[in-house]
């Protein structure tokens, strides 16, 4: 499996599929984050940008090579151990920029908490604020795994299904991911900062199920 990740993490590198997602995030922070804004609230519009660039990832790793070129491997290695590799790698990946944007925050930001909410500690803001974008990274592998080869075929429907399907994710109340960024928002209010671990809790064997989902269909399904 070490193997199967290290190339899926050079052909991303290589092929600089990376990039569009990187330059998204990056966009997004810009304009939903500015310089001196509280960190709790910089860090909630964070973990909310991440869910669907995480799925964009996805994306750029499952359909990176041709698909006579993935049929190979898979015929090497099988399709789930393949199919697997791809969505850690892509998690990884999504686990590197959250932890890229966490520390690009608290530099950029001012105050912890709002003007008039009592003070909080730096460390136990950005552990908040890094929980938070662990359960968007966490949906965002989720979402791109269910919104894409193997599961659905037709790339031209997968752009579309996937960006409705982290909005949906963000905006349910009972998501985790909304959990998660509410309880920094309403930290960022309150000045008490609380840790989105039962989001967490959920988000964790949700993606399981949905790469369950994703390795058993690259097992069965032609490309």
């Amino acid at each position: 499996m070490r193997a199967l990740i290290r190339y899926q993490a050079d052909l991303l590198l290589r092929s600089y599929g990376w990039l569009p997602p990187f330059l998204a995030y990056a966009l997004l922070m810009v304009v939903g984050v500015s310089i001196g804004d509280p960190l709790l609230g910089s860090q909630a519009v964070g973990a909310v940008v991440l869910l669907p660039v995480t799925a964009w990832l996805v994306r750029v790793v499952v359909t990176a090579e041709p698909a006579a070129s993935r049929a190979c491997l898979a015929a090497a290695a099988t399709g789930p151990r393949v199919q697997l590799a791809a969505l850690l790698t892509a998690l990884s990946a999504g686990l590197l920029l959250a932890a890229g944007g966490t520390v690009a925050l608290l530099v950029a930001s001012g105050p912890v908490g709002n003007p008039g909410s009592p003070p909080a500690a730096v460390g136990e803001a950005l552990a908040a604020g890094f929980l938070a974008s662990v359960v968007c990274v966490l949906l965002g592998v989720a979402v791109g795994a269910l919104c894409n080869r193997p599961v659905l075929l037709r790339a031209q429907y997968g752009i579309p299904l996937a960006l409705a399907a982290a909005t949906l994710v963000l905006v349910a109340p009972a998501s985790p991911a909304n959990a998660a960024v509410r309880v920094l928002v309403d930290a960022s209010r309150s000045g008490r900062v609380g840790y989105p671990w039962a989001a967490l809790a959920v988000a964790v064997p949700l993606l399981a199920a949905a790469a369950a989902a994703a390795c058993g269909l690259a097992g069965r399904r032609t490309e």
